[in-house]
């Protein structure tokens, strides 16, 4: 589905579970927002080639995080791509993604995937890529949880801080975030942004009212911590 123009939200399917990877592009670079499950690399390949994409084209891979339903397909992608393609993410998920130490989420895993990070990003950062993207750290899901802000089109990518149904922010995903004290505080960041639309990697697009749905989230989640028992 193309969301704006340069802006293609993938929909990649594993066993019924369809996640959402993005695609950006202009007339100098291809840049790919996450990978993907281990074993989806021609599913990928597939996607893009539906939208006109080939991967000689591509130049960047994002990763929003370690788990490995984003990273999944990267040392393949790499393989194939050779030293064309630079890895960006976050420095604190940086060791799990280079396969330093087990993924917090999957370490029973025998043989992760794996693949070199090129370049750490940081909050509040700007890449030229595509119209500016600005980097939000994110953290609560995993320490080193980043969203991105496509400033042109005012596309929110959220990662995993946030999953929709049926078009509706539907919040946080308590069952898979370590840290909800800290996944909070990094939804209400997005207070500060001037969204149009909102990519979840689990659910898909949101684009109604958008500003609107993450005051009505962030106020529910206030209310929730004054409710809970002080210890």
């Amino acid at each position: 589905m193309e969301i704006s123009k340069g802006v293609e939200m993938l929909q990649l399917d594993f066993h019924g579970n369809k996640i959402h990877p993005i695609l950006l592009w202009d007339r100098e670079m291809t840049v790919l927002i996450d990978t993907g499950f281990p074993g989806q690399i021609e599913d990928l390949r597939g996607a893009m080639k539906k939208v006109g994409v080939s991967f000689d084209k591509l130049k960047a891979v994002i990763l929003t995080h370690q788990d490995v339903d984003h990273i999944g397909s990267l040392p393949e992608l790499l393989q194939k791509c050779g030293n064309i393609v630079k890895v960006y993410a976050h420095e604190l998920d940086k060791p799990y993604i280079q396969g330093e130490v087990p993924l917090l989420k999957d370490s029973q895993l025998a043989n992760p995937p794996k693949g070199k990070v090129d370049d750490t990003l940081t909050d509040g950062q700007e890449l030229p890529f595509c119209g500016r993207i600005r980097v939000v750290h994110t953290p609560g899901h995993t320490p080193g949880h980043i969203s991105l802000y496509l400033e042109q089109s005012k596309i929110l990518i959220a990662g995993d801080s946030m999953y929709s149904e049926n078009g509706i922010l539907a919040g946080i995903h308590a069952p898979t975030t370590p840290d909800m004290s800290e996944a909070r505080i990094s939804l209400k960041k997005y207070l500060e942004l001037d969204i149009a639309s909102v990519v979840c990697y689990h659910g898909g697009l949101s684009n109604v009212n958008v500003n609107d749905q993450i005051l009505r989230l962030s106020s529910e989640l206030i209310y929730s911590e004054l409710k809970q028992p002080r210890k």
